[in-house]
């Protein structure tokens, strides 16, 4: 925990520094504006739960300090404060991969879906290639996301309480009111009833995409980004049930800026 703490406040330093230390052609651009768009995440589960992408949406607001030119490379730092859902979306499969039909209803299949809304602030170096004024840029994105748990929903056709569908696994065996024994392919169930228990979350960020600029009109940007959480949504000591359970999240946005401050220089295109 300690080390990755530590990892996060370097990329920190380092993009301050980056911001502050002029090398090339000099720039003091302050963009601000807003973004939103759509994303799909999963949590990697120790021991394993089967998944697919659950899909959420989100936004915010972004700023964007643009320092100087380094050669072709336009070099920058990005700030957002964003509100996101995510959470995990769970396969309930036999073992022949087919969805397992619930007991009381044979029409419907098992479905559990936990939905959780986080305010999300990634701080990203940015490197663009291109116009800076009027055309078309491409950039990509790098660096450190914290995030801060809210709250959270439970989407589910079934009551995850219900011994019926609690393996209750003692001594190597099902508990006596479990009636999936024969049907799930995994009997992993612990994380649908359990709170969260760490509410702050830590990672890294990249993603590229391409931005249109117009001098009287703005910044116009779309981007795909993948986010790698560093942190655990529940305990991973050896006393805990899973050793791991981090995010994984793939963001398609697209984001508005409006210039603030605009460097006086008419070579800059």
């Amino acid at each position: 925990m300690i080390k990755r703490i530590f990892v996060i406040f370097s990329f920190f330093h380092f993009f301050i520094a980056a911001a502050v230390a002029q090398v090339g052609d000099y720039r003091n651009d302050l963009a601000v504006g807003v973004n939103g768009g759509y994303v799909m995440s999963n949590v990697s589960f120790v021991s394993k739960v089967p998944q697919s992408m659950l899909g959420g949406i989100t936004g915010g607001i972004t700023a964007r300090y643009t320092c100087e030119k380094y050669f072709s490379s336009i070099c920058a730092v990005t700030a957002e404060l964003n509100f996101a859902q995510i959470g995990w979306q769970e396969k309930i499969w036999d073992m022949n991969d087919q969805p397992v039909p619930l007991h009381t209803d044979p029409t419907q299949n098992l479905e559990y879906k936990r939905k959780m809304t986080y305010v999300q602030i990634p701080l990203l170096a940015r490197l663009g290639w291109g116009r800076e004024r009027n055309g078309v840029q491409a950039f990509i994105h790098l660096g450190p996301q914290i995030g801060f748990y809210l709250n959270d929903k439970v989407e589910s056709n079934f009551d995850v309480r219900d011994p019926a569908f609690n393996p209750a696994i003692e001594n190597g065996t099902f508990g006596p009111d479990y009636l999936y024994g024969d049907l799930r392919a995994s009997h992993v169930v612990a994380q649908d009833t359990m709170a969260v228990e760490n509410k702050f979350d830590y990672g890294i960020a990249v993603g590229a995409g391409l931005e249109f600029s117009n001098r009287h009109f703005g910044h116009f940007m779309i981007e795909g980004r993948y986010y790698y959480g560093l942190g655990n949504i529940y305990g991973n000591t050896k006393r805990d049930y899973f050793s791991r359970s981090n995010f994984g999240n793939i963001v398609i946005k697209c984001t508005y800026l409006f210039d603030i401050i605009r460097t006086k220089n008419s070579k800059i295109k």
